[in-house]
């Protein structure tokens, strides 16, 4: 596996865990409100405005995977926008990019 590929998968691995762990900290205090999460991430200017920076990427990245998925095949790439979605973009983005640079056979 190459270096950038290595990086690519310490990335998606990292994306995937570290915003976890603010998650689980919120539910913890909260108890399992994805309502009230919801509310939280709209409660001031600043937040909804970086959760709408996020959506649209993520909303971004799904049309490139479909699009890129429709000309090289590489159908298991699919599967960062399910990661995506449950997870966040910044697991889904490096997920992505780990898939797509994977050597061709």
């Amino acid at each position: 596996m190459s270096p950038l590929r290595m990086i690519y998968l310490a990335l998606a691995i990292w994306g995937a865990v570290h915003p976890m762990v603010y998650f689980g900290a919120w539910f913890g205090e909260n108890g399992f409100d994805l309502p009230g999460m919801v509310a939280a991430w709209n409660a001031n200017a600043a937040s909804s405005g970086l959760v709408w920076d996020l959506t649209i990427s993520a909303v971004a990245l799904a049309v490139f995977v479909i699009a890129e998925v429709a000309v090289r095949r590489n159908w298991i790439a699919l599967v960062a926008i399910p990661v995506t979605l449950c997870i966040g973009l910044s697991c889904g983005l490096p997920l992505y990019l780990f898939l797509r640079s994977r050597p061709v056979v």
